[in-house]
C-alpha cells in the first residue's frame, strides 16, 4: 500500500462531501483530487518522475496541498522548505535535496528552475483529470523533511510512505478523528505538525477542514466562532495567545470543540491550567520529532497529565538509556531511544550521520526523558542542553518550569554559560510582565531548588528565540549576560 489508497478513503469514498475551506472558497473532495490529477500530469510533462525531488516554498494555500498530492500520485519526494527561510538556509537544501525544481511564488536566487505555483495551477485547469498509472512501494520515500539545523546545516529526514501512514493510522485512532470532525488547521504545511498530522488526518479521516495561512491572534476568535471546529492542532506559543480571548468568546469556543492538542514545544503547567479553566478543556499534550512524527500522547480518555507527553503510541517501542547504553530506573533521567513504522528511513544522502542516529535499531531522540512508575513519560529537555557543573548534571526544564511558576515570569530560558571552576553555570533569560528583582528571584530559587542549579544570572528579554513552530532556539539567545 502507499498513502494514495489511504487519501482514496476520502478522495473516491467522500468524493462529494464538501472537504476544504480556504479563505472563503469550499472545495469538495472530488476538487481536491481532481486538481492534485490535473497537476500531477502537468508535472510528469515537465519531467519530475518517481523518486525525484519537487522543494515547495511557500505559505500556506491549496496549491501546497495539490503539490503533495500530486508527488505522492507520482512516486515523487515533496520537499517542503520553511517559509522563514532566506537565501543561506534555501540555497543549502537546494543543493543537498538536488530538485527538479522548486515551486515558489517569490523571487528566488537559485540555479534550480522557479515555478510559479499560479502558472501550475493555470496549466494544469487544461490537463485532463487522469491519475498517473504509477507503481509506488509503502517504503518509497514521500517527503523529505530538513531539520532545524541548531548545531549546524540541516539535514534532510527521509519519511517514507509507511511512515506517513502509520503515523496518520496511529492519530486517528488514538484521538478518535473521524468524518463528523470540523478541523480548524493554522500550522505550517513545511512542517510534520501540520503536514504529517494535520493533512494527513484530515484526508485519513474525511473530516471538513478549514486552513489558515497563519494563526493571526487578532483574527483567531472569530475563526473559531465562524467556523465551529470540533478539533484543533496547535503549539504552546499559540495556546498562550488563546488565553487573550474574553471569557464569554472563551466559553462559547469551548462548547464546540471536541479536542485541543498541543506539541511541538512544552507547555507549561501555568498554560495548561489557565486554559482548563478559561475554555473549559484540557490540553491533550504529546511528543514527536521531524523524523519520527509523533512517539507518545496523553490518552484521549483517561488523565492527560501536566507537563507529560503520555504514552508510547501503539507500535512504538522506548529505551531509556544512560550514556552507557544501560537502561535507567524508573524517576531517573535517561536519553530516549525508539523504534517503530514511524521511525524515518534515515538522513538524505547522510550515511554517516544515519549510521551514528541508530542503535540496534534504535533511534536515538537527543531528548531526555523520566519514566514514571504507571509509565507517562515527561521530557527533561535536549541531551545537548544538558549542563554539566562542576561533575552534577543539570537539567534546564526543571529550572524553566519553576521560574515560569513565578508571578511576573511569562516564559524562561536555561542555558549554559562557561565557567572557569565549575566548567558550565546555568544562565536564565525571562521575558518579564513587570520589573524582576534578581536577588529575590535568586532567593525563590535557592528555597526549592539545590545550590548548584541556581542560575548565575537572570537576563530579561524582550522575547525568546523561536523557529515557525515555537521551539525555543537557545543557540541564538544573546550571550552578553547582564542581571536585570
Amino acid at each position: 500500500m502507499n498513502l494514495s489508497h489511504l487519501f482514496d478513503l476520502s478522495l473516491v469514498g467522500r468524493r462529494d462531501t464538501v472537504a476544504l475551506e480556504f479563505q472563503g472558497a469550499t472545495y469538495t473532495f472530488a476538487d481536491i483530487d481532481a486538481r492534485s490529477n490535473r497537476l500531477a500530469q502537468l508535472l510528469e510533462r515537465r519531467g519530475l518522475k518517481r523518486g525525484d525531488r519537487l522543494c515547495v516554498y511557500l505559505s500556506n494555500c491549496v496549491e501546497m496541498i495539490d503539490l503533495f498530492l500530486a508527488c505522492v500520485k507520482l512516486g515523487a519526494i515533496f520537499v517542503p522548505i520553511n517559509i522563514l527561510y532566506r537565501d543561506r538556509e534555501i540555497t543549502h537544501i537546494l543543493s543537498d535535496a538536488e530538485p527538479v525544481a522548486v515551486v515558489s511564488a517569490s523571487e528566488l536566487a537559485s540555479k534550480v528552475p522557479v515555478w510559479n505555483p499560479a502558472d501550475l495551477t493555470r496549466e494544469a485547469a487544461t490537463l485532463p483529470d487522469q491519475r498517473p498509472r504509477i507503481t509506488i512501494d509503502g517504503d518509497d520515500p514521500a517527503g523529505i523533511i530538513y531539520t532545524s539545523g541548531t548545531t549546524g546545516t540541516s539535514k534532510g529526514a527521509v519519511l517514507t510512505h509507511n511512515n506517513f501512514a502509520a503515523n496518520a493510522i496511529n492519530l486517528l485512532t488514538a484521538w478518535q478523528i473521524t468524518s463528523a470532525d470540523r478541523f480548524l488547521l493554522a500550522l505550517p504545511l513545511f512542517h510534520v505538525h501540520g503536514l504529517g498530522n494535520g493533512v494527513h488526518c484530515w484526508l485519513g479521516s474525511g473530516c471538513r477542514m478549514r486552513l489558515l495561512e497563519r494563526f493571526e491572534q487578532q483574527k483567531a476568535a472569530a475563526e473559531f466562532l465562524n467556523f465551529r471546529p470540533t478539533l484543533f492542532f496547535g503549539v504552546p506559543t499559540i495556546y498562550v495567545r488563546l488565553l487573550d480571548i474574553p471569557p464569554e468568546q472563551a466559553r462559547q469556543i469551548g462548547a464546540s470543540m471536541r479536542l485541543f492538542v498541543s506539541g511541538s514545544a512544552p507547555l507549561s503547567a501555568q498554560t495548561f491550567e489557565e486554559f482548563r479553566a478559561l475554555y473549559g478543556h484540557v490540553i491533550l499534550e504529546r511528543y514527536g520529532m521531524s523524523e519520527t512524527f509523533m512517539n507518545m500522547s496523553n490518552p484521549y480518555l483517561g488523565e492527560r497529565r501536566p507537563g507529560s507527553v503520555g504514552l508510547p503510541l501503539a507500535g512504538v517501542s522506548v529505551r531509556l538509556l544512560d550514556p552507557d547504553g544501560k537502561p535507567v530506573a524508573e524517576t531517573e533521567t535517561g536519553e530516549l531511544y525508539l523504534k517503530g513504522s514511524n521511525i524515518f528511513a534515515g538522513y538524505w544522502r547522510r550515511e554517516d550521520a544515519t549510521r551514528a542516529a541508530f542503535t540496534d535499531g534504535y533511534f536515538r531522540t537527543g531528548d531526555l526523558a523520566v519514566r514514571s512508575p504507571d509509565g507517562y513519560y515527561t521530557l527533561s529537555g535536549r541531551k545537548s542542553d544538558l549542563i554539566i557543573s562542576g561533575g552534577f548534571n543539570i537539567y534546564p526544564r526543571e529550572i524553566e518550569e519553576f521560574l515560569e511558576e513565578q508571578d511576573g515570569i511569562l516564559e524562561a530560558a536555561v542555558a549554559s554559560a562557561p565557567d572557569r571552576a565549575r566548567g558550565e553555570v546555568p544562565v536564565a533569560y525571562i521575558v518579564a510582565s513587570r520589573s524582576i528583582d534578581a536577588a529575590e528571584l535568586e532567593a525563590r530559587c535557592r528555597e526549592k531548588l539545590a545550590s548548584f542549579k541556581i542560575p548565575r544570572s537572570f537576563v530579561v528579554v524582550d522575547k525568546l528565540p523561536r523557529n515557525a513552530l515555537g521551539k525555543i532556539q537557545k543557540h541564538l539567545l544573546p550571550r552578553n549576560e547582564t542581571r536585570p
